[in-house]
């Protein structure tokens, strides 16, 4: 059986779209425990609004080592998982949802570990006066690398075709 935690950020827009992204996120929880319980896996379900979308994780309460099944090989089932998830909150809402799913912590180091790539390729543009070309990334990973560079100061901007786009950082 699993836990539902939910926190929702204060600062998060209006109350009707918080309203809905909490309802995005009690979907979501609902059908991720139903996924848990066919799958005879243990785990917390954490819900909380970032920005503008909902945001659901799986957390392990003793090893998170059979939750990282569902993680899979750099993430591909994870992001199938979430994919799925999303269309269980459209099929209840009609409304296209842009949730994002973390299990056992996945996304959030892969966060940190493409934040520290984007510092990284931005100080070897600046350094070399050189666009730096990153290799191929999923959009999530493509975002959180854009907005690294954009706090290191520079421009960057992804270029090719799925499932070959890459991040470019551009120097000043």
């Amino acid at each position: 059986m699993s836990d539902v935690n939910t926190t929702t950020a204060s600062d998060s827009g209006s109350s009707a779209t918080l309203t809905r992204l909490e309802q995005e996120g009690e979907i979501a929880a609902d059908y991720l425990e139903g996924l848990l319980d066919i799958a005879d896996l243990d785990g917390d379900i954490d819900m909380d609004v970032e920005g503008e979308r909902a945001s659901v994780s799986i957390i392990g309460d003793t090893s998170t080592r059979e939750l990282t099944k569902l993680v899979g090989r750099d993430g591909e089932v994870l992001e199938a998982l979430q994919e799925l998830t999303r269309l269980a909150v459209h099929r209840e809402t009609g409304e296209r949802s842009r949730l994002m799913l973390d299990i056992a912590g996945f996304r959030a180091r892969k966060r940190a570990e493409l934040a520290q790539l984007g510092a990284e390729a931005a100080a070897e543009a600046k350094e070399t006066g050189q666009p730096v070309k990153l290799d191929p990334m999923t959009p999530f990973e493509r975002k959180v690398v854009h907005d690294a560079v954009a706090a290191a100061g520079l421009r960057s901007e992804s270029e090719g075709e799925e499932p070959q786009r890459r991040v470019v950082v551009l120097p000043a």
